[in-house]
């Protein structure tokens, strides 16, 4: 496995971190929500809302792709747009792990930003390495 493909495997397991993080989220939440009330909630989300999740989680896949041109440009982007992803749902994660339980803010740290640092200093790795404008073959 060539270093472009590894780098986007790093990527890919961030992206299927924050899954499974919301996932999770979203299960405590709703039984937290039970034990509270004693029935399950209605959970309804306007368009907007829906487009908005789309995009957002959708990003992930963007930051895949590009790791996969292997490209010293597309790899600045993909650890740019994947930094500042990591970053925004790691501290989303935490605070609601503040208000929730530290169970969430653990999901957080193990699920996004755990990867998410291996990714980051693994495609740091491949742009040293590479010099300017090099594909792998």
């Amino acid at each position: 496995m060539d270093n472009r493909n590894k780098v986007a495997l790093f990527w890919l397991t961030t992206a299927v971190g924050a899954v499974l993080f919301v996932t999770l989220q979203s299960f405590s939440y709703v039984n937290d929500y039970v034990r509270a009330h004693g029935a399950t909630p209605a959970i309804t989300f306007e368009a907007g809302a829906l487009w908005m999740f789309s995009a957002f989680y959708g990003a992930w896949i963007v930051t895949v792709l590009l790791a996969l041109i292997g490209t010293r440009t597309a790899q600045w982007i993909a650890m740019i747009l994947g930094g500042l992803l990591v970053v925004l749902n790691t501290l989303a994660g935490v605070f609601d792990g503040l208000r929730d339980g530290g169970h969430i803010v653990f999901s957080a740290l193990f699920f996004i930003a755990l990867p998410g640092v291996c990714a980051i200093v693994a495609t740091w790795r491949h742009i040293k390495r590479k010099g300017a404008g090099h594909v792998d073959e």
